[in-house]
């Protein structure tokens, strides 16, 4: 009997959803608005909740980006989705992921990886615990900013100096008569 309440509250559908009729009624700088709360209003009948509230529809972000992929004025007509009811909650995403939706998933996916390899890369370096001589002292440290210091002063020195040197030979050099670009026309003589 467990069983059973189990296998009702874990409910797994796909549902082919019209959007056209619904964003249809709204004026176009609205439709992609109307689309996703007609999907939210399609999956709150169809899937019992009972209060009606459209906040227990959680709809995925793939889901998401493909009603918005052409815009706010020209949604799908029609989307298929794979629907998940766990308890109250009800987690809607696309069942057909386009090419450019999958390519954008593989790029986050990606990205993810390389983030958390570079964040397991700084925890190994903060665990390693430096030696009692590799520790600097206090006279060390403030020569090391005093050693940074200098570099940046002479940095801005340098630029400095470099500019007065372009501002001199742009000052020198001959400038262009006003000469126009094509030669005038004349008139034909006789």
């Amino acid at each position: 009997m467990a069983e059973k309440t189990e296998a009702k509250k874990e409910l797994e559908r796909e549902y082919v959803i019209p959007l056209r009729k619904n964003w249809n009624k709204v004026p176009r700088y609205k439709r992609a608005n109307k689309a996703i709360r007609t999907i939210k209003e399609f999956l709150v009948r169809h899937m019992k909740i009972r209060d009606g509230d459209l906040n227990k529809v959680k709809i995925d972000k793939y889901l998401n980006e493909f009603v918005w992929l052409r815009g706010i004025r020209k949604p799908p007509a029609r989307v298929k989705v794979k629907v998940k009811k766990e308890g109250d909650i009800v987690k809607v995403e696309l069942a057909e992921i386009t090419k450019s939706l999958e390519f954008k998933k593989g790029k986050l996916e990606k990205r993810e990886k390389a983030g958390k390899k570079e964040k397991t890369k700084e925890d190994k370096e903060e665990k390693t615990p430096e030696k009692p001589e590799e520790q600097k002292t206090e006279e060390e440290k403030q020569e090391e900013k005093k050693e940074v210091e200098e570099k940046k002063s002479a940095v801005i020195e340098a630029g400095g100096k470099m500019e007065k040197a372009a501002a001199k030979t742009m000052k020198h050099q001959t400038k262009m008569s006003k000469q126009p670009k094509r030669q005038r026309r004349m008139a034909l003589q006789k």
